[in-house]
């Protein structure tokens, strides 16, 4: 199995870079009291520094912000998902708690200010690519699939569409449900970014091995020089 981003991805973001990192053998269907801690500690925190501000300028957002213009996507319409949930803690509504492994990730990503996802580890490749004919996506809480507008970017596992629009929107298809025992992170930034993206992912081995006693299988990067992560 590989992650990898298409060739024609990086013609429009030439600059992107993606850690990866897959986690096997976790056991989500246990309360975790320090992750609930870390969760909240991470909230309050990035609360502190962003009360009172505008989000979409934070230095951190921007690039996501340019991003999407360069991918022809308005931001103000279709909000990077670390400045929604970002906002959301600006605006004082908190974090909420939806099962342990996917709080530690929405704790990082936090933390970091990085756009983070976590996806159940499938046998299909994990891609990042423009949107073609017969793609599905199914929207949370939807019984039905839609399909994603021909060249949008997007995270793909064979023809089903992890997440719309790059980083703006999670498929219900690709969520991590309780029993959801092997997962894959991956972390969205920039050759300029990465630095964090590093840190980030290094802190998330630790903490899945902290408090899940797992040991990642997989940690690297994907961008321009090295577009193929085997595991």
């Amino acid at each position: 199995m590989s992650f990898r981003i298409a060739p024609e991805v990086f013609d429009k973001l030439p600059e992107l870079y993606i850690g990866a990192l897959v986690v096997k053998g976790i056991d989500n269907t246990k309360d975790y009291p320090g992750v609930t801690e870390y969760l909240n500690a991470c909230v309050e925190e990035i609360h502190q520094k962003l009360a009172g501000r505008k989000v979409k300028e934070n230095t951190m957002i921007l690039p996501f912000r340019a991003a999407f213009n360069q991918l022809g996507m308005n931001p103000n319409k279709f909000m990077p998902s670390i400045e929604a949930l970002a906002s959301r803690i600006e605006k004082g509504k908190g974090m909420p708690h939806i099962n342990p492994i996917v709080d530690l990730g929405n704790a990082v990503s936090i933390k970091y200010l990085l756009p983070m996802g976590a996806h159940p580890l499938s046998d299909v490749d994990e891609e990042v690519r423009f949107a073609r004919e017969g793609d599905i996506f199914r929207p949370f809480g939807a019984e039905a699939d839609e399909q994603p507008d021909i060249g949008e970017m997007i995270y793909a596992n064979g023809n089903i569409v992890g997440t719309r629009r790059w980083i703006w929107r999670q498929s219900d298809l690709s969520k991590i449900e309780r029993d959801t025992t092997d997962v894959f992170f991956p972390i969205d930034g920039f050759t300029f970014l990465a630095p964090q993206v590093e840190a980030a992912l290094d802190e998330l081995a630790a903490l899945c091995e902290q408090h899940f006693g797992c040991k990642a299988v997989v940690r690297g990067a994907v961008h321009k020089d090295n577009p193929v992560l085997e595991y």
